[in-house]
């Protein structure tokens, strides 16, 4: 058995210095003695593919993490895993625990999980090694696993019952809750086209701006109109921008926007109550609503019952804004430029894309770290 405080130490001496996770019995100890830390950053995320995408938001920004949960959530992360860990070439440190080890009495519900969960991580390609108890295997165990993730390979440590020694949890107090402020666009018409609103956006863009596109259209779009170093077209991972976008903004100095449509904002709604609970200032959250799911042939999603603007107000959102035209929408970003975030502007706009419409000719793993250099950038101001 070891300490958390041997875990953390250790890992600090192998450049670990981000943690994310949704927490498990097993973990507790680990989990605590992060939270117990006031130098290192424990961001808690709703579900465990969100951890995984907040923790390449984090590498994206020069940050190397870890990701901690139950493997009963591993079913959860294996999405961001393969549809974006993997053609981004992003890697992650992985702890999940082993709930359900065959041989140890568990609950039932962990009984499929555990007899599956090392075929599981070897078949979506993380290689994987026993979570070390002994504080002498630390340095090499953790050594061993950030020379395969600079190799652009994902790890993780499989984690046994008891494997960390109580730690006792230090809460720390909670800031006090500032109310957010709306805006409402009066203009009545039809709704724009996603094109003319990434116009407009990236006529008021300036070149400090990191900018993350959702899957689907809306990236292609952005990259049919212009393609620059401080773009990232999200390929997969349905939902995961907003929480890449949560871990670049808590490591950078810069703005960042995430271009988000209505489906991959409901797939993972949770996500916004992380953003509000971290609050990142810099961060800017646009949800281009459309209504449908464009790219598989227009079936509607549920969002025309969804008040994007008040579910991000109630989730501790700065700014919000609801919006049906191109001039509320460039009110919107002025009162967001102006104000601290984070901030959403949802705005409602016609389904369709351009006609004949490209797909980015640059791969995954060149977008990402070119991505990655304009974010290092940091380090000059």
């Amino acid at each position: 058995m070891i300490t958390a405080h041997e875990f953390i130490a250790e890992a600090g001496r192998c450049g670990f210095d981000f943690f994310t996770g949704v927490p498990c019995s097993f973990l507790t100890p680990l989990i605590n003695g992060v939270l117990n830390d006031r130098t290192l950053r424990y961001v808690g995320a709703t579900s465990e593919g969100e951890a995984v995408a907040i923790a390449a938001g984090a590498w994206l920004a020069g940050r190397q993490g870890v990701v901690m949960f139950q493997n009963s959530g591993l079913g959860n992360a294996v999405n961001p895993l393969t549809s974006l860990n993997a053609p981004f070439r992003i890697p992650t440190l992985m702890i999940t625990t082993w709930r359900g080890q065959p041989g140890v009495a568990d609950e039932p519900q962990h009984t499929v999980m555990g007899a599956i969960t090392h075929d599981l991580l070897r078949l979506v390609g993380v290689e994987s090694a026993p979570f070390p108890t002994d504080a002498a295997a630390l340095a090499p165990a953790l050594a061993r696993a950030a020379d395969h993730l600079r190799a652009g390979g994902l790890y993780a440590l499989v984690m046994a019952k008891d494997s960390v020694a109580d730690e006792p949890l230090r809460p720390a107090p909670s800031p006090p809750t500032v109310p957010g402020q709306r805006f409402d666009d009066p203009t009545a018409g039809e709704p724009p086209s996603r094109i003319a609103v990434l116009e407009r956006f990236l006529a008021r863009t300036d070149d400090d701006t990191a900018v993350i596109a959702t899957t689907g259209k809306c990236g292609r779009e952005l990259f049919t109109l212009a393609d620059r170093r401080q773009h990232l077209y999200q390929v997969g991972s349905m939902g995961g921008a907003s929480a890449m976008g949560l871990g670049v903004a808590l490591n950078t100095w810069r703005k960042v926007v995430v271009l988000d449509g209505d489906g991959a904002a409901l797939m993972k709604l949770g996500n916004l109550a992380t953003i509000g609970s971290y609050a990142p200032p810099n961060l800017v959250h646009i949800v281009l609503d459309n209504g449908v799911h464009d790219s598989t042939g227009g079936q509607a999603t549920v969002s025309a019952s969804v008040n994007f603007a008040a579910v991000a107000l109630a989730c501790g959102y700065r700014h919000a804004a609801s919006c049906r035209s191109l001039a509320g929408f460039e009110a919107a970003l002025d009162q967001a430029a102006r104000q601290s975030g984070p901030s959403l502007i949802h705005i409602r706009i016609a389904p369709g894309s351009l006609a004949k419409l490209g797909r980015p000719t640059v791969g995954p793993d060149d977008v990402a770290r070119r991505f990655r250099d304009f974010l290092s950038e940091d380090a000059a101001r």
